[in-house]
């Protein structure tokens, strides 16, 4: 293991405390705050955010096609697979969005409450998150199409796919809390 997939198992070490705080803060405000959102003013779209979700958690998939391609210098394979992993990215993004939008236009907002301020920390940061991913994976895959990957490893992608392995990972529990638990009535 060289310098750079230790650097970023350290970094990714300190997100997961952060990420960590952030979801306790929120179940924290979610289970305590008497001005949280409660189950009839809060109705996420369950079935939309769980398709978007689902295009987050296939990314994770398709990063892993990129890195198989990458072994067997496949280079157009490797490209395909890190656009591909973008373009689910991106409708993650999008469905993140549009929920904020819907958010807002109930006025559940950061300002509204503590529950509102926890929600939008912890979902904006994740969001904040995924963009940098995209950001990285969009520059793997311009790097790639221009030849710049030859071997059957490269620090660069497996970094940036275990970041992107995180941010899915991370989504787990943020769905989970946020989203399933809620459904089924137990926070």
């Amino acid at each position: 293991m060289g310098k750079a997939e230790l650097g970023i198992l350290a970094f990714l070490a300190t997100e997961a405390i952060f990420f960590g705080l952030l979801i306790l803060s929120y179940v924290y405000f979610r289970v305590t705050d008497n001005s949280a959102p409660n189950a009839d003013i809060l109705k996420p779209n369950f079935i939309r955010t769980l398709i978007f979700s689902l295009c987050l958690f296939a990314s994770s998939g398709t990063i892993v096609l990129a890195e198989q391609a990458l072994k067997k210098g496949n280079r157009r394979g490797l490209v395909l697979w890190l656009v591909v992993t973008v373009v689910l990215g991106l409708a993650f993004l999008s469905g993140q969005g549009w929920e904020y939008a819907e958010l807002i236009g109930e006025n559940i907002t950061p300002a509204r409450n503590t529950f509102g301020t926890a929600f939008f920390t912890m979902t904006g940061f994740h969001g904040f998150h995924v963009f940098g991913g995209l950001v990285m994976l969009s520059i793997l895959a311009g790097l790639a199409a221009a030849g710049d990957f030859k071997g059957p490893h490269s620090a660069a992608v497996t970094c940036v796919s275990w970041y992107w392995h995180f941010v899915d990972i991370v989504w787990v529990f943020i769905f989970s809390m946020v989203y399933v638990l809620p459904a089924l009535g137990i926070i």
